[in-house]
């Protein structure tokens, strides 16, 4: 039997229970309940001020932000199991041809002298700093792994060295609103923010769907690839343009959440098999779900909202150390 129709299943209730889950000390579960049943039911308006203001937060605070939570844990999960099967590498994730710098300095660039919106700025400096990646490993025709690999390193050394600059000349005021970007964070979700990354996030995803079984080629290496008469070249291009566009999405929104490209396509994958046939659908839906999921952890474990990206850390660092002595083989080890 196969699982993924349980995964399918999973983010409408998880989305739904969402809904009762926030720090608010006049909004109350039973408040938001009421107001449900009166909408679904009666289909009145709010009569009260009291239901004007359970409305408010439900509309305009708890759904666009579970609404951010899933799209940004399904893009970074979807692109980090493509880049994975791409590069032939169970330790890569998003970041690691230096998106997260390039977006990170983009959006520190923006808050402090830029007349741009953060997430643009955010969003241009992550596909240079990825293209930046992919010009350096370009050699003779071909992109090898670790050449790859060793440019994005260099490419987040860079650019983490911009943003360090950034930072000490930076006004102490500014300072903390680039810090807690840094963090990975959801507490700024808005519908604006839901309207820029919905259409990036669903083409890119749609793109890698579609082009899903080209994967188990590619993770197979070049030589087989080009024994079944593609080119391994042009096809990493096809993963890695989609792969990097709904990741820049994500950033520029959500700031650097790490760890849930790297640690949640290994789940799925220790659940359903290596076909990246299935494994690139179930991770948009259970990427999203996860993260949706250690969202609500950390809104409700604290008395202050706690950033997502050190619930991710904590999460998805054991789970690192684990691969780091397990998979030292290769992809699919």
């Amino acid at each position: 039997m196969k699982k993924e129709p349980l995964f399918y299943l999973l983010p409408l209730p998880l989305a739904f229970i969402s809904i009762f889950i926030g720090p608010s000390e006049t909004i109350t579960p039973s408040d938001v309940y009421n107001w449900l049943y009166s909408k679904i039911f009666h289909g009145t308006p709010a009569d009260s001020e009291h239901m004007q203001i359970v409305e408010t937060v439900v509309f305009d605070i708890r759904l666009p932000r579970i609404i951010t939570a899933f799209l940004v844990g399904a893009a970074l999960t979807t692109s980090g199991a493509s880049l994975q099967a791409m590069i032939r590498n169970p330790l890569v994730d998003p970041y690691l041809l230096g998106l997260s710098s390039g977006a990170a300095f983009g959006a520190a660039l923006a808050m402090t002298s830029l007349n741009l919106p953060v997430q643009l700025s955010a969003f241009i400096f992550g596909l240079f700093a990825v293209g930046l990646t992919y010009f350096l490993a370009f050699r003779r025709g071909e992109i090898s792994i670790i050449s790859m690999i060793l440019s994005g390193v260099i490419v987040s050394g860079i650019f983490t060295s911009f943003l360090t600059i950034i930072q000490f000349l930076t006004d102490p005021f500014k300072l903390q609103g680039i810090i807690y970007w840094i963090m990975g964070n959801l507490h700024n979700s808005s519908w604006n923010g839901v309207k820029s990354m919905t259409l990036p996030i669903i083409i890119g995803a749609l793109w890698l769907f579609l082009i899903r079984w080209r994967l188990n080629v590619i993770s197979l290496g070049d030589l087989e690839t080009r024994t079944v008469g593609y080119n391994p070249t042009l096809l990493k291009l096809m993963i890695l343009i989609p792969a990097t566009l709904i990741a820049s999405a994500s950033v520029a929104v959500a700031g650097i959440i790490g760890m849930v490209g790297l640690a949640v396509p290994h789940m799925i994958r220790m659940m359903i098999g290596y076909d990246n046939k299935r494994v690139i659908p179930v991770s948009f839906v259970f990427g999203g779900t996860f993260l949706l999921l250690v969202d609500n952890l950390s809104r409700t474990v604290s008395q202050f909202e706690i950033p997502i990206g050190i619930f991710t850390t904590l999460i998805g660092g054991p789970f690192f150390i684990y691969l780091l002595k397990r998979l030292r083989h290769g992809y699919g080890d």
